[in-house]
């Protein structure tokens, strides 16, 4: 199998060990604590899942610019985002051991110990610069500027012990599951080649397709429909919404024992660009082989232009940083001439009117009316899915 990013041994942070964990959740009750915000609780748990390997925690400020600036921390560890703890809690100190609490469970439990080595502040300055390299803007708009802008101005650093994996395995126990936990079923399957098709939506007969396809190419033995379970911007349709859609789809249109449905527990990024490497970072630590990079990859907006999420493996990202390879592909969409779903780019000879084309919006207004969109464009099963969503939203 492939081996995880910047290390022999997949090296998660959550401690598995029933009795060490216990001892230690007997020790934060004497602990101080913070609150953290959703953005350092999302982080927490993917350093616990093994999908942030080979990081031992939080970043400190020089690594977290130096990432921002170069997708390498100061010793060199290529990372393409800065992970880091950024808050306005005060009256912590360096060399403290400290618990961190869940800002998104009830009652907020303690999610990890942390053992503070700094505590920094980080000027406006330095908060713009960062923002700047990670989202290619500082605009208030983009929600993932907005979002990294309010976080605060004290960084702390240092080495996390993962106590538990916040809401995700209470709230998603069928489709949540660690980089561990991948690793584990790629193995058990006997997969070698595994593509990665990342998703924040469900999935029409487009992004159906391009699973398929990216496997025949490769010539694969199973995909990974690997979808993002933290939060996201408004109007973006609910895990569990997507979640059923998915299964619905897989159960009946996949044979058996070629797709896996899994979801990891983080925040949306919107980060376009250097959030398609962090992708590729995290699948490569699941032991995929390959990833999907489509058109607009985890973007927003017009912030990104169609194929910056692919240019950049080409033009910013070193030859040797990465094992996991990345499928290029174009936007697919069915073909009325074909009769088939193809990448636009493999069929030079169609004008749009030859494509079964819908915008976002008149998707969702059809779907809020009870009308099923074409099943060149949405599999009846996964439309009823949705239908059924916006129309309770609409009621």
């Amino acid at each position: 199998m492939i081996k995880p990013h910047g290390s022999d041994e997949l090296n998660p942070l959550y401690v598995a060990d029933d009795a060490q964990r216990a001892a230690l959740l007997t020790e934060v009750e004497s602990l101080p604590s913070i609150l953290l915000n959703s953005a350092a609780a999302a982080n927490a748990v993917m350093l616990g899942g093994g999908y942030f390997n080979p990081l031992t925690g939080y970043m400190n400020l020089a690594d977290a610019m130096s990432v921002a600036e170069s997708m390498a921390t100061s010793s060199g560890v290529f990372f393409p985002v800065p992970v880091v703890n950024m808050t306005d809690e005060s009256g912590v100190e360096a060399g403290s051991r400290i618990a961190l609490r869940d800002p998104n469970v009830e009652g907020n439990p303690v999610l990890a110990i942390m053992d503070v080595e700094a505590v920094e502040s980080v000027s406006d300055e330095q908060i713009d610069f960062m923002a700047e390299k990670i989202f290619r803007t500082l605009d208030g708009q983009h929600p993932g500027v907005a979002t990294f802008k309010s976080l605060g101005k004290t960084l702390l650093s240092g080495p996390i012990q993962v106590l538990n994996f916040s809401y995700f395995q209470a709230e998603f126990p069928e489709t949540f599951r660690t980089a561990v936990e991948i690793r584990e079923e790629i193995a058990k399957r006997g997969w070698e080649k595994v593509v990665a098709f990342q998703t924040r939506n469900p999935m029409h007969r487009a992004h159906e397709e391009l699973c398929r396809m990216a496997k025949d190419d490769l010539n694969a033995d199973g995909i990974l429909i690997h979808m993002l379970l933290g939060k996201l911007k408004p109007g973006d349709i609910p895990a569990d919404v997507r979640d059923a859609a998915i299964r619905k789809m897989v159960d009946v249109y996949f044979p058996e024992n070629t797709v896996m449905i899994t979801g990891y527990g983080f925040d949306m990024l919107y980060a376009g660009p250097r959030e398609a490497v962090l992708h590729a970072v995290f699948r490569q630590n699941c032991g995929c082989t390959h990833l999907i990079v489509g058109r607009d990859h985890a973007g927003v907006g017009d912030y990104y232009g169609g194929f910056d999420a692919q240019t950049i493996f080409d033009e910013e990202v070193p030859a040797d940083a990465l094992e996991l390879e990345i499928y290029k592909a174009d936007h697919t969409a069915y073909s009325k001439k074909l009769n088939k779903v193809v990448m636009m780019r493999d069929a030079p000879d169609h004008s749009k009117d030859d494509f079964v084309l819908l915008s976002g919006t008149a998707v969702r207004e059809m779907l809020g009316k009870g009308i099923a969109p074409p099943p060149e464009f949405s599999r009846p099963e996964v439309a009823k899915i949705l239908s059924d969503y916006y129309q309770s939203l609409d009621s």
